[in-house]
């Protein structure tokens, strides 16, 4: 049946690549995907997918539902289609996305004779406030047995860990007065944001090694000849686990607020994105998807041991059904995500042979685990055990 997913695939592989192709040359930012999520729900409805949409209210969030007549297990593709500012699909989302889609369309051919059921996630703004954080919350992954994704990049890696994150902007408001002529009747809002980045800076001597604190200052005073009544600075905080993260972020606001206290500015704080938690990896469909690439003639000393690569709202998701979240080669250049070199690359044909290989691995790890029931009640033993950790 592999055989069967894998034809179906190539197929369509034309198709595949147009519509990756096209939306990496449209990108837009997080919950403005329009043209996007558009082409996706399209393609899914061509290849017999009843699609929702908007979803919890988000209109460029949508599932798509494929249910065989035979009961069996569910499985969750995730897509993700959201750009960067200035840099476009510098993180290869639209590769992402079509990746998670050709899979599914895979898997569909065979899950007829084998009975499940197939969803595809439509997921905005991962780079922001992604759709995975209210969409877990909601309890839209609690029927779900497992959910897949992968990750284009310039190597193969298996599912590793990612950074539980919160992110936190700080208001200070002060008093204006003129700079040169009467100081000493301001109160500098800008002094303050200064105290926290020191304070912060302290702070780092302090923390554990898995543990990143960075900010940015987003307003500083208009004038040099006027005291900044205000000014305000955004800040991630970010750990290997969310206990940690939570006691890290209540350090951080004591910083903030001594700050305040020190320049006599009243202060507000706000979280200006969704708080992501760590991801859980489950290391049986970690192994089940490393196998597959092996049999898709990836040998198993080219994928590299899981890392971190910072905060990905599949974390949440993690907490709700077993995930995995590994990376697949569709550069041939070592360079990082985020860079215009990575994003040009990404747009090239090598990338799109990438995406198809991963969408094969990603229909072969489904099938797997609806093929062998031994297989998904090892997936969910794992999940339970790591809900008790």
């Amino acid at each position: 049946m592999k055989q069967q997913i894998e034809a179906v695939i190539e197929r369509h592989a034309e198709q595949f690549t147009a519509l990756s192709r096209y939306i990496g040359e449209h990108p837009e930012l997080g919950h403005e995907e329009f043209i996007a999520s558009a082409k996706l729900m399209e393609a899914l409805k061509e290849f017999g997918f009843a699609v929702e949409s908007p979803v919890l209210g988000l209109p460029t969030a949508f599932i798509g539902r494929y249910s065989a007549a035979k009961p069996g297990p569910t499985v969750a593709f995730l897509c993700e289609y959201d750009a960067l500012p200035d840099l476009g699909h510098a993180c290869g989302h639209h590769l992402i996305c079509v990746m998670s889609l050709a899979a599914a369309v895979g898997l569909k051919a065979v899950v007829d004779e084998i009975g499940g059921t197939i969803r595809v996630y439509g997921t905005p703004a991962e780079e922001t406030k992604g759709a995975k954080v209210p969409m877990s919350a909601e309890g839209l992954f609690d029927d779900v047995d497992f959910a897949l994704m992968a990750h284009p990049y310039h190597t193969y890696e298996k599912s590793g860990q990612s950074l539980a994150m919160d992110a936190i902007q700080f208001e200070y408001f002060g008093k204006a007065a003129h700079a040169a002529a009467t100081p000493y009747e301001g109160v500098n809002a800008l002094d303050a944001v200064l105290l926290l980045f020191q304070s912060i800076g302290m702070l780092r001597q302090q923390v554990q090694s898995h543990a990143r604190i960075h900010g940015i200052i987003t307003e500083g005073g208009k004038a040099a000849n006027i005291i900044p009544e205000y000014a305000a600075a955004q800040f991630y905080i970010r750990s290997g686990n969310r206990p940690y993260t939570d006691e890290l972020v209540q350090k951080v606001l004591r910083c903030a607020e001594g700050a305040a206290l020190q320049t006599g500015c009243s202060l507000k704080t706000s979280n200006y994105e969704f708080s992501y938690d760590e991801l859980v990896t489950n290391e049986t469909l970690s192994a089940l998807f490393s196998r597959n690439l092996g049999e898709l003639g990836i040998p198993e000393d080219k994928i590299e041991i899981g890392k971190d690569h910072g905060s990905v709202d599949l974390g949440n998701v993690s907490r709700h059904c077993p995930a995995i979240h590994p990376y697949v080669k569709v550069v041939d250049e070592k360079h990082l995500l985020h860079t215009k070199e990575f994003r040009d690359l990404a747009m090239q044909d090598r990338a799109f042979r990438g995406m198809l290989l991963g969408a094969k691995a990603l229909a072969f790890t489904a099938y797997d685990v609806f093929a062998h029931p031994e297989k998904l009640q090892a997936v969910r033993a794992e999940f339970e055990r790591s809900l008790q950790q």
